[in-house]
């Protein structure tokens, strides 16, 4: 018994059709999956930045104990706090340039905390508190973590923009609202290490 031609090519269409809405409902999932893999990432980078300004009040106030202490010092790293707080960025539709003014808010923050330690060796009673102690470790771990953090977040970003890249995918991508994402990027200069003078 022979299938009618009408039958065969019918057959023919809807296997066709199966495989296209497979492979199109695949390309899809795998690039809602990356994106929000990519999200979740930027989120621990925001809470690794957000722990190390959540810290700098309590290291501070610390420091304000000393009343010798240079204040002006203090104030750069609260100004410096203030700044890098106040700039959000959404990292699905942000530009390089975003990123680059983040990170230069972060860098001051950086800069600023790493001129109050440098100052805080003039101290011995404050480096020898055990408070401030303390503090400067989990400046030290809160550190570690943002850089891991911005390095997971660079691999989640690389994976999304290398799958959205790729043919056939890329075809799918834009008619799916996926585009490339941006990653950070080290700051210039950042290659070389700070000279430290006593």
């Amino acid at each position: 018994m022979a299938f009618p031609r009408w039958a065969i090519t019918v057959g023919i269409i809807v296997i066709i059709a199966i495989i296209l809405y497979n492979f199109f409902a695949g390309a899809q999932r795998s690039m809602v999956e990356l994106d929000e893999a990519a999200n979740g990432k930027w989120a621990n980078v925001q809470s690794s930045y957000q722990r190390r300004a959540d810290l700098i009040p309590n290291l501070v106030n610390t420091v304000k104990g000393y009343a010798d202490f240079e204040q002006e010092t203090l104030v750069k790293v609260i100004e410096a706090r203030a700044k890098a707080t106040s700039i959000t960025i959404d990292p699905s539709n942000a530009t390089p340039e975003q990123f680059a003014q983040f990170q230069q808010a972060q860098d001051e923050l950086g800069g600023a905390l790493s001129r109050l330690l440098v100052t805080i060796e003039r101290y011995p009673d404050l480096k020898a508190n055990q408070n401030f102690l303390e503090l400067q470790a989990e400046l030290a771990g809160t550190e570690n973590r943002i850089n891991v953090a911005r390095n997971d977040y660079n691999t989640s970003i690389q994976a999304y923009n290398t799958y959205v890249r790729r043919f056939p995918q890329n075809l799918l991508a834009g008619m799916f609202g996926f585009e490339r994402r941006s990653m950070f990027e080290a700051t210039a200069g950042s290659d070389v290490a700070p000279k430290v003078e006593f």
